[in-house]
Parts: structure tokens; C-alpha cells; sequence
């Protein structure tokens, strides 16, 4: 049987919701990567032969919804979308224990959507046995952000200065916060921009006016919510001893761990100097053992 019935589907999906529990999952997944849409059943022994698995859109406006389509052990691609062509696979080895998940390839801002699994078995009439949803949450990490701010030698305490932002190639919009660093109070943008990009992704630039303090201290943090990814990077500004001139750093920040990684590879690096340096030793002393003088 071709999917030519898929309003019937449709109608037989409403009339036995009641019926099957609907099992819903939210995953997030990264542009351009592959990720699995979760569909298990764990009730009785399941023939394949005697199953219909049908993977779909489950918002019915969509003018395509066809995902995927197995019937009596095969794949039907009759009317799969064009969308989904060549980037969907069952797992094979786990149809008979009742896994039916989707792995769908090189994920793209298309493929956000809710999806359906639905399992029907053919016996003696036609049943659902298996229904549920999952929803695909798409993100993309931004770079770490670029902080540019006022460089001076002389102390400009009072003048206004500004300071500027900017990341990209993340998804979906971030927040960029300005914070004072000295009170971790919140400071407004002078200018925010949020720029669509052509693959999809978004650039953020933005500016901050601020009046100069003898000992600034301003972070620009870049939030992506769904990946719970924080980046930041920092401006601090300090008197020098002599009181006469200003110190400026600006130093990039990680919510990630980079600073732990980069003192795990300091401490790596220093371990393998040491047996280096103590391998030669070794070997200079066996050679002046084993060195006899001429008679």
C-alpha cells in the first residue's frame, strides 16, 4: 500500500489520541550536524512485517509533511518531501526491538519543526500502536566576542568614552549584556545590532558610552539561550603605581571552561618537559658509566 491514504492517516491519528499515550521530547541540535529523533516502544513483540512507520511534520499547515515512510519492512519514498530526500535513515538493527528513531542529516534552519512518529500495525484491521512527538530546537555557538575599547596613557577620568562588541555566526539571536564589572550592575547599549546572515546565522555588533573611571572595568557578554553557552570578553583599565598613567587589558572570557583548559595544557606541557629533561639526564649519565679511557 502507497501512502495515497495519508488523509486517512491523519483522521485516524485524532480519533485514537485518546487511545495511545503521545510520548513528547524536546532535543536541541547543532546547525550542520546529525541528530536523532527519539522513537521507542516498549509494549509487546512487534512484527516489521506487519508495521507501517510513518515520520511526519506533525504542523498541518506545512504543504509536504512526509519525514519518512517504512511499510512491511521497506522504505517508501513515493511522498517524501523533496526537502528530506537522502538525509533520513531508520537503524535497522533496532527496528525488531521496537526503536523506531530517525536520523536525519545535516540539520538546517528547514528542518525546525515538531515531528510525529506514529506505529501502525495491520492484523486483522489496521491499529495504532505507538505515537510521539519531538521537537527540534536548532542553535549554532557564537564566536567569542571582540571587545574594542579606549586605549590612553594620560588618565581621561570623566571623559566619555566607547567602547564596542562584536560576535557572530551564532543561531538563533543572542542577548549581548554591557556590565559594569566593578558592581555587576547592568549598563544600556548606546547602539545594538542584530544582522541575518546569508547561511542562516546571525551577527551581533553593538556600542557602549560610558563616562571614564579611574579603574574600569566592562564586560560584554554574548548569551545563547538554548545551548546555555555564555562568552564574554573584558576591558580593564587601572592606575599605575605612579598615579601618572593607565594600565588597559582586554582579555577574552569563556562560559565554557577555557580558562581551566588552557591551565590543564600549561600543567600537560610542563609534565612533558620535565620527562624530557629527565630522560636526558639519565642518558648522559649512562654514557659517561659505560665511557673507558684509553690505555
Amino acid at each position: 500500500m502507497e501512502l495515497r491514504g495519508y488523509g486517512f492517516l491523519l483522521l485516524l491519528l485524532h480519533t485514537t489520541r485518546a487511545v495511545i499515550a503521545l510520548e513528547k521530547k524536546i532535543i536541541v541540535s547543532k546547525l550542520g550536524e546529525n541528530t536523532t529523533l527519539s522513537c521507542i516502544y516498549q509494549g509487546r513483540e512487534l512484527h516489521l512485517k506487519n508495521l507501517r512507520v510513518y515520520w511526519q511534520i506533525a504542523d498541518d499547515q506545512e504543504e509536504c509533511t512526509v519525514v519518512h515512510a517504512l511499510i512491511s519492512g521497506q522504505d517508501n519514498e513515493s511522498e517524501q518531501c523533496i526537502h528530506f530526500k537522502n538525509r533520513t535513515q531508520l537503524f535497522w538493527d533496532r527496528l525488531e526491538n521496537g526503536d523506531f528513531s530517525l536520523l536525519l542529516l545535516n540539520v538546517s534552519q528547514g528542518d525546525e519543526h515538531t515531528y510525529k512518529c506514529v506505529v501502525l500495525e495491520k492484523a486483522e484491521y489496521t491499529s495504532m500502536v505507538h505515537q510521539a512527538e519531538v521537537v527540534l530546537s536548532l542553535a549554532a555557538s557564537y564566536s567569542q566576542p571582540i571587545l574594542s575599547g579606549p586605549i590612553s596613557n594620560s588618565d581621561s577620568t570623566g571623559e566619555e568614552v566607547t567602547f564596542s562588541c562584536r560576535s557572530g555566526n551564532g543561531y538563533p539571536e543572542p542577548n549581548l549584556y554591557w556590565i559594569n564589572k566593578t558592581d555587576n550592575s547592568h549598563l544600556p547599549p548606546s547602539e545594538l545590532k542584530i544582522i541575518p546572515n546569508n547561511n542562516g546565522t546571525y551577527s551581533v555588533f553593538s556600542t557602549l558610552k560610558v563616562k571614564a573611571t579611574s579603574n574600569m572595568q566592562i564586560e560584554c557578554s554574548i548569551e545563547n539561550k538554548i545551548l546555555q553557552e555564555n562568552l564574554s570578553a573584558n576591558y580593564t583599565q587601572q592606575k599605575q603605581s605612579n598615579g601618572s598613567s593607565t594600565e588597559s587589558h582586554i582579555n577574552p572570557k569563556s562560559g565554557q571552561g577555557a580558562q581551566a583548559a588552557g591551565i590543564v595544557s600549561i600543567v600537560i606541557l610542563m609534565g612533558a618537559l620535565a620527562v624530557i629533561i629527565c630522560w636526558l639526564r639519565r642518558r648522559r649519565s649512562s654514557r659517561l658509566e659505560s665511557y673507558t679511557a684509553p690505555v
